[in-house]
């Protein structure tokens, strides 16, 4: 697998998503306003390997943030992803814990 990622913003689908190995990698959303809501995470189990599910959503959360938007995580997931990474608690809403 390769360090770098090339990830999609398909708002058609409403998801990001990149492709390894031939598979999709996906995290779909719903956005509102200047939220994005986090609703699912998909990795296919071929591709599921230590590192990837970070690497995918640290390049994520990177593109949130350059656009400006808040993060409400709804994929127990990516709720943990967010609990265990500090650094993206000023992606939250305010009043948003989790």
């Amino acid at each position: 697998m390769t360090d770098e990622l090339t990830i999609l913003d398909n708002s058609f689908l409403r998801q990001f998503e990149t492709k390894v190995e031939g598979k999709l990698a996906k995290v779909e959303y719903a956005s509102q306003e200047k939220k994005i809501f986090l609703t699912k995470l998909v990795i296919p189990e071929e591709i599921a390997e230590d590192g990837f599910k970070e690497m995918f959503l640290k390049e994520i959360l990177g593109i949130i943030k350059e656009k400006k938007l808040s993060v409400v995580p709804t994929s127990p997931q990516i709720a943990g992803f967010l609990r265990k990474h500090k650094e993206y608690k000023d992606l939250l809403p305010v009043g948003i814990r989790i």
